[in-house]
């Protein structure tokens, strides 16, 4: 779905994000067992890593972001910083940080996120393992910056997509070759391995992984209250496998910007080389280049994602839906989205829809743009 617009905000709130998701099955990326607490669902448990020297930076991002999400009246998130040896623990910027929490918090969390340094370090061994048997256990791992050295030496990147900070990028690459480094992106989520590149990356990684557990609603929410974009410039948003770089500045902008705006047309690969001027091999080698997929694997995530816009803010039949994104029947609409969310249209306009959140009614049924049956 495109980039909102975003409006200066002269006077923000620290108010958390409320949103109705607080019932029903568990949401994409959520907590694998989230066992209900008195009143709906527990807080979903971020486990922060933090290496030695910290980068202040990098424990401020999901300290920030997930504090602001709260779920009918409670708290979406509760996060825990967690180090091999609780006690001081330096920081890059000279100041020492008191980390009372040990790496048995991995034991309990449903989301592991390694911060990292800012620059190249050695990962603690026993923080490797445990970070290791959070993935094997299923959990998601994900991580800020250099924490990609600590996934890498686990061996979850592995034949795995990833990034990391780009001055740190060919280290990464030559020390851990098995890996498939993408370079120039802002992030990379490869199953439930998430990696950010530097810095503000971090912040395009949670709120991605806040759109994963509770809908774009509310990570755009998130991202207003703290001053920040919601999704950069370049239509990256919820369930974003390889984020792609800024519409402006790169080769393939005007055609990417060209076809946004014929996405209920059936597109083809020749039909994008003929209005970039370039032939096909030209097109795909540039958009490999600058994205790291293919024009038509790049096509088929913003279909996906105008479906999921649409979901959520309208009340459109599925066929209308499928037609309005270029996914042309519901079936299809159907298997790409829960090919990419594990949710069918259906279920994900019940858990995101705005309509739904505002008013207690899903919307049209399927496919029908009847009004959607009340539920008792």
């Amino acid at each position: 779905m495109a980039p909102e617009v975003l409006a200066i905000m002269t006077h923000p709130t620290d108010a958390p994000v409320r949103t109705a998701a607080d019932a029903g099955a568990p949401v994409p990326g959520g907590p694998p067992s989230a066992e209900p607490r008195e009143g709906g669902r527990r807080p979903h448990r971020v486990a922060v890593v933090a290496p030695a020297p910290l980068s202040m930076f990098n424990l401020a991002i999901p300290e920030l972001l997930f504090s602001k999400v709260d779920v009918a009246g409670r708290p979406g998130y509760e996060v825990a910083i967690c180090t091999p040896e609780p006690g001081p623990v330096p920081t890059t910027g000279g100041l020492a940080l008191h980390v009372d929490r040990g790496l048995d918090e991995l034991e309990r969390a449903d989301t592991v996120l390694v911060a990292g340094t800012g620059d190249r370090y050695e990962p603690d061994p026993r923080a490797v393992r445990a970070v290791r048997a959070a993935a094997a256990a299923g959990l998601r791992v994900a991580s800020l910056c250099s924490g990609a050295f600590l996934l890498a030496e686990a061996g979850l990147l592995d034949g795995r997509s990833a990034t990391t900070y780009w001055q740190l990028a060919a280290e990464l690459r030559g020390r851990y070759p098995a890996l498939d480094l993408k370079g120039d992106v802002l992030y990379v989520e490869d199953g439930r391995i998430l990696t950010a590149s530097g810095y503000a990356a971090g912040i395009d990684l949670c709120l991605h992984m806040i759109r994963s557990d509770y809908g774009a609603a509310v990570a755009n929410e998130v991202a207003r209250l703290a001053l920040v974009a919601p999704v950069r410039p370049g239509g990256q948003t919820q369930f974003t496998q390889t984020p792609l770089p800024p519409e402006r500045g790169t080769a393939c902008a005007d055609t990417r910007g060209w076809a946004m705006r014929r996405l209920d047309e059936p597109l083809t690969l020749a039909d994008l080389a003929r209005h970039a001027g370039v032939s096909v091999r030209t097109l795909t080698r540039r958009f490999h280049a600058e994205s790291g997929v293919s024009p038509l694997q790049w096509l088929l995530h913003q279909r996906v994602e105008r479906a999921k816009e649409l979901l959520e803010t309208t009340a459109l039949g599925m066929d209308r839906i499928a037609q309005a994104c270029g996914l042309g029947t519901a079936d299809s609409l159907r298997t790409h989205l829960v090919r990419r969310t594990g949710l069918t249209p259906s279920a994900y306009r019940a858990q995101f829809s705005r309509m739904t959140a505002a008013t207690g009614q899903a919307g049209e049924s399927a496919g029908t743009g009847q009004p959607a049956p009340a539920r008792a």
